[in-house]
């Protein structure tokens, strides 16, 4: 007798465990690299807390950056 007698598995138990441990380690891989992206964002956010208030308020560095549309008032 081989020593793991005890874990009896039919092919479809072993398929369904497989497929079941690949979607658990994808999920794992999607976690890591949403709390990855939340670092990154979180490093931004704190050198921005250091920011001085005037630098988050100041206008566009491009003078075309954001237009004003005018609106077009005719007489029917």
């Amino acid at each position: 007798m081989a020593e793991h007698d005890y874990i009896q598995e039919t092919p479809n138990q072993r398929l369904r465990n497989w497929v079941l441990s690949e979607m658990v380690r994808g999920a794992g891989y999607a976690l890591a690299f949403l709390l990855f992206i939340g670092v990154i964002y979180g490093v931004i956010w704190g050198i921005g807390q250091f920011l001085p208030d005037d630098s988050k308020n100041a206008p566009p560095p491009m003078p075309y950056s954001s237009l004003d549309a005018q609106m077009l008032v005719t007489n029917a």
